[in-house]
Parts: structure tokens; sequence; C-alpha cells
């Protein structure tokens, strides 16, 4: 038997009878079916009272799993609350699979941090993690993910909120955390990642021909800065007039080579560039060998994208999904679309009405050619079988 999932958002001032409101309404989607499975995200006066929160949904829905966020804003039922009050519940009967929730947090130990309460996930079929910016090395984790546990699909996202007092609310069973990250190992669970870094290439590809860290120095033989100035000197006027609105570096990651897609580039900010030593630096490590192009982020692409990658989802599961969590950046809504509701709408058209819920967060966390990464900008998702 597979997952089965409800959502349920309330807007209500009360923190205690918003969570109550929003748990109920994700607990009467399961049609009958206990909830395994509790992701909840809160926003506004949920964050003057996130203890009264975590009472409301427990009362409802009594989870035996739960973790959850603060955020800047929450999505869920086809619509999106970028300010004010509001929470979205998620919730998941999840059949014959498991979940196995953990609070995660990092010490400082002489050179070195040191992550403890991190649940091993080789051999896990996912996992969601919601870290909190300030106090968690995601970057670091991710990288050592990546080589621990190969191959799973790591999603989710930055807590973008604090609370009244200035903490960080992360929620783990009934406790709210104040540091950290907590998370969900998914086992016997069908987990598929869609990552939209909304984003489109312009120019060639080049070939990175020497590189050390994140620094390249040459592109194709010649001096790096020397063949990004020329590349964009034979842009034509529209591609010039979508890299004026900031310059990104998409690099194909090694689990993408040789037979990469357009979605296998992970895409980049151009951090600065050495006129004298002709280098470029991107925000990623790059090595030689790896493909890089162009890359310009608008509104229309980033429409475009995300429509594609969710028809590509939906046809490899062979129809609708039962549900999805969707990690959308804070700059995405209304500042990047001029409308109310773009990512939170299209999901509900292109999942055929599948339930689904999330946040805006400060950064999203998703697979690019089979390792995991913190994006920015981005709307990464978790579609469910």
């Amino acid at each position: 038997m597979g997952a089965r999932i409800g959502t349920g958002v309330s807007t209500h001032g009360d923190a205690r009878v918003g969570a109550i409101e929003a748990a109920h309404a994700a607990g009467q989607a399961l049609a009958g079916e206990k909830a395994d499975l509790a992701i909840v995200f809160a926003a506004g006066a949920h964050l003057a009272a996130p203890e009264a929160t975590l009472e409301g949904v427990h009362e409802a829905l009594r989870p035996p799993e739960l973790i959850g966020c603060g955020a800047g804003g929450v999505l869920g039922c086809g619509a999106e609350h970028e300010g004010g009050t509001a929470v979205a519940v998620w919730a998941a009967s999840l059949g014959g699979g498991r979940a196995t929730t953990f609070h995660a947090t990092a010490q400082q130990i002489d050179e070195t941090i040191a992550v403890t309460g991190m649940e091993e996930l080789t051999g896990a079929r996912g996992a969601i993690l919601l870290p909190d910016p300030f106090s968690f090395p995601t970057d670091a984790l991710l990288m050592d993910l990546a080589d621990r546990a190969p191959g799973v699909p790591i999603v989710g996202g930055l807590a973008s909120a604090r609370t009244a007092e200035g903490a960080t609310a992360l929620f783990h069973g009934d406790r709210v955390c104040e540091s950290g990250a907590v998370g969900v190992r998914l086992d016997g669970v069908d987990l598929l990642p869609c990552v939209s870094q909304g984003a489109t290439p312009v120019g060639p590809e080049m070939t990175v021909t020497a590189a050390e860290g994140n620094v390249i120095t040459e592109l194709a033989g010649r001096p790096a800065l020397d063949h990004i100035r020329a590349t964009i000197e034979e842009l034509d006027a529209y591609e010039r007039t979508l890299i004026a609105g900031g310059l990104l570096v998409g690099v194909v990651v090694d689990g993408g080579q040789p037979d990469y897609v357009h979605g296998d580039f992970l895409v980049r900010g151009l951090l600065g560039a050495d006129p004298v030593a002709g280098t470029i630096a991107i925000a990623a490590r790059v090595e030689p060998g790896q493909v890089m192009r162009l890359h310009a982020r608008d509104a229309a692409s980033a429409d475009r994208d995300l429509h594609d990658q969710l028809k590509l989802r939906v046809e490899a599961l062979g129809g609708a999904p039962a549900g999805a969590l969707a990690f959308a950046c804070h700059s995405r809504g209304r500042e990047m679309f001029g409308i109310a509701d773009h990512d939170a709408g299209l999901l509900a058209e292109e999942l055929g009405g599948a339930p689904s819920a999330g946040f805006f967060a400060a950064g999203e966390i998703g697979p690019v050619g089979g390792a995991s990464f913190m994006h920015s900008f981005t709307a990464t998702v978790a579609l469910f079988g």
C-alpha cells in the first residue's frame, strides 16, 4: 500500500486554534488512516507561541513522528501566504513505510565541527532536512552525506523566521528546539525529488581546463575571464537583457556526465573576477573537465522550468503523486512573478490536485546530478508515490 497524504492551512490569529484547524484538515484528508508523520511550517503569531502550535497539532492529529520549523511564509492547498500569521500542516500515512525523525546539533571542537544526533542515512529512500541557517553547517553536512550516503535524495529548506525572542524555532516531536537541524529519514517510501533552479542557459558550453577550489583559471585553454567576456560579447540582444539582471554560472556536476541534461547544471552565482590573473570565482567547487555554461534567471524561465521539471516527475511516477512537500525561495512569490500563488498554483495544476504544502525558505535543499546541494531562488519539491 502506498502513502496517503493530507494537508491543511490555517490563517487563524490564535496559534493553538490555527494549528488545530490545519492539523484537523490534514487528518481528514487521510480518509481514516492514522498519520505516521506530520511536518509543520509556522509563521507570524505562531512564532510568538510555538509551543501552543505544537500542542494544537498533537491534539488534532496525534502523530508519532513530527518535525517542522518557523517560516517567513507558508504555502499549501494551492495558495501562498507570504506574510502574516499562517500554519501549514502536512500529514502522511506511510502504509508499509517508516519515518524516523531526528534533531542534529553542531559543536566547534578545535578546528573541526562535530555534528551529533544526525540519523544515519545510508540505505534510506530519502530524507527531509530543515536546518537553522545560523547554527548548523548545512553545506558541509551535505558534502559529507554525498560520500557517506551516495544517491540518497535529501530535500528541504532553511528555517526562515525566528521567534519573538529572536531564537530559531525548529519542531521535533513535542519540543521546540532553538538550534541545529531537524529532519526525517524515510524508508519504504517512494520519494522522487524535483529541483527547479529557475535559470535558463545562455551562450555556448565551455570546458573547465584549469581550476582550484572555486576559482576557475582556464576555460577551453584560455584565461577564464577572457573567455567569459568573449562569450558575453557574442550573445544576442535578448540574452544580454537576461543577464543584465545578474549573471549566473551553471556547472555540470560529476553525476551528470557524460550524458547530462539541462537539470544536471548546478547553478551558482559569480562571486568575482581577477582581471590581472584572468580568473573567475563561483560559489561552488570546480574541477578540470567539468562543463560550464552561463545562465540567467528571470520569471519566465523560472515558470517554464518548474512546469517542465514537474511534468517529467509525474510521467516517471505514471500519474499524479500521493502528495508533495515544497520548499520555495523567499525571493520567489510576488517578488519574482508579480502574481500571487504562483508556485502553489502550479503544483496543484501539474500534480493533478494532489495535496501539497511547504514554506518559503532561506535556502533550499535538493539533489542535482545525484548529490544534494543548497540552492537559492529555487523551488525544490519532494513528490511521494
